[in-house]
């Protein structure tokens, strides 16, 4: 994998100082841990929503809130997915979808589980690169999808996939844990499914210092996390997907996974390689 170095210093396509003001923000105590079906995941969902709408994004097919209901154990659990599109210039009636889960597991023996690197990592690069279209208009329409409930099982992506055309989806791409790699190092898994998806990850040109590895995906002995995400549905329903994450750290589903400990330059680079494949994908498509 060709990879060009160039200095961190260098400017992002994105507002810095916005991702990692949302990243704090959604991982506050002020949300609760964001648990389905509490009132702090109500108010994270609130928060995403405005800053969509601040951004200028409207809803899919007009509506922010994708309502839906699963059982676990004997108890009925109502999620609420967040959908916003970008209509594509060229061809609108093909969706790229950018997803990334904002649910995170509330708060256990009284202490808060603010989930930073799962997922506020994933939904603040989501807000930035709603950002970047919105200035500069996509080829193909673009619906972001903030999920619900993937730490109880995938729900809100399976019930997503279960209501979409799905011949109308390009690809999925998935953010679930980008923010803290002290090794700086992020992972792509998807590839390997879709020759088109490999070629362009192969020829990928990495415009920051952070390595950007293809594994995790049943090739290399470490665990393999085709399965692992939001992005596991799209897969099972033969959609290509892309899913980027780092490593699982010591803060992992602890409570210790705070904003302090995210590390803020591999975060930024991992956003902006995220983005520059993205962008890639929208010329080349797959």
């Amino acid at each position: 994998m060709s990879c060009a170095q160039h200095k961190d210093s260098e400017k992002y396509r994105f507002d810095e100082d916005k991702l990692l003001e949302r990243i704090k923000t959604l991982s506050s105590d002020k949300y609760e841990g964001r648990r389905t079906g509490e009132s702090g995941n109500d108010s994270a969902r609130a928060y995403i929503i405005k800053e969509f709408k601040e951004i200028g994004v409207s809803g899919f097919r007009d509506d922010f809130e994708q309502p839906f209901t699963f059982k676990l154990s004997n108890e009925i659990i109502e999620g609420v997915n967040i959908l916003a599109e970008i209509k594509g210039k060229d061809v609108p009636q093909k969706y790229i979808v950018v997803s990334a889960h904002y649910d995170h597991l509330g708060s256990r023996n009284n202490e808060i589980y603010n989930g930073a690197d799962d997922n506020a990592s994933g939904v603040s690069a989501m807000l930035s690169f709603a950002e970047y279209l919105m200035k500069n208009p996509p080829k193909y329409s673009v619906l972001f999808a903030a999920f619900d409930a993937e730490e109880i099982g995938l729900q809100g992506a399976k019930h997503f996939v279960n209501t979409i055309n799905k011949e109308k989806v390009l690809l999925n791409i998935n953010m679930d844990m980008i923010g803290r790699s002290p090794k700086n190092e992020l992972y792509v898994v998807g590839g390997r499914y879709h020759k088109p998806l490999e070629k362009i990850i192969a020829g990928f040109e990495n415009p920051t210092s952070t390595k950007l590895l293809v594994g995790h995906d049943g090739t290399d002995g470490k665990v393999n996390w085709t399965m692992s995400s939001d992005h596991a549905p799209f897969h099972q329903n033969e959609i290509p997907f892309l899913y980027f994450g780092n490593e699982d750290h010591e803060a992992y589903h602890k409570p210790n996974d705070d904003f302090e400990d995210i590390t803020p330059q591999f975060y930024k680079n991992a956003v902006e390689i995220i983005l520059s494949i993205l962008l890639e994908i929208g010329e080349k498509g797959v």
